[in-house]
């Protein structure tokens, strides 16, 4: 399985979770199957997404294309970082 792990602030928590929530079905279509979204527990405004793909190529594409850039934009994300995850184990414990 395929991860990707993002930290980024945002400018406005609600207004971007209202943008993340509007682009689910482009998500989707993109390949992601999954997502947990969390903050930080000292910073509202600092937001994990982490998610499960089909594949790291389609996320890295969705990631990368000029259409999520205005959308991360439009959303009030700043300096995102985007780590792409192979499995290696899981378990519950």
């Amino acid at each position: 399985m395929d991860y990707v792990l993002i930290i980024h602030a945002v400018k406005d928590y609600p207004a971007w979770k209202r943008i993340f929530d509007d682009a689910a079905s482009i998500r989707k279509q993109a390949g992601e199957q999954q997502y947990h979204v969390l903050r930080d527990e000292n910073d509202a405004n600092r937001i994990i997404h982490f998610s499960r793909w089909a594949s790291i190529d389609q996320a890295k594409a969705f990631f990368e294309s000029p259409r999520l850039v205005e959308i991360r934009r439009q959303a009030g994300v700043e300096a995102p970082e985007f780590n792409y995850l192979h499995l290696l184990a899981q378990g519950d414990l």
